[in-house]
């Protein structure tokens, strides 16, 4: 699945925020429901269901309602968009990194003593 720049922009805003990325780190262990995700933070509960707004719309998480609670989960081909980005970004750089410390070992050994 190719996400679009605009996809990957609401994902790595959605991470930029410790407690966010916090959350993330929980509903990795499983689902868990906003009081869940909640206690471990030191702030109000609509600071946490705004938080796990931007979640859901960045695509990283999805919620169900049953009854009176609301569970979260992971969804797991949102974090390996990110996975994909950043693999990529990493064989670019680590490319150009080998291509540049080939090119400065040859200069070294041209270089007149």
């Amino acid at each position: 699945m190719m996400e679009s720049q605009a996809d990957l922009d609401r994902m790595f805003h959605a991470l930029s925020d410790r407690s966010r990325r916090g959350m993330i780190d929980r509903l990795g262990r499983g689902p868990a429901s906003v009081t869940e995700l909640a206690a471990p933070l030191a702030v109000a509960l609509p600071t946490v269901m705004k938080h796990l707004q931007v979640l859901e719309e960045s695509g990283l998480v999805f919620s169900e309602k049953s009854g009176r609670v609301r569970t979260y989960r992971l969804q797991q081909d949102a974090l390996a968009a990110v996975e994909r980005w950043v693999e990529q970004r990493k064989i670019q750089w680590t490319t150009t990194f080998d291509r540049l410390n080939h090119f400065l070992a040859n200069e070294t050994e041209t270089l007149p003593e």
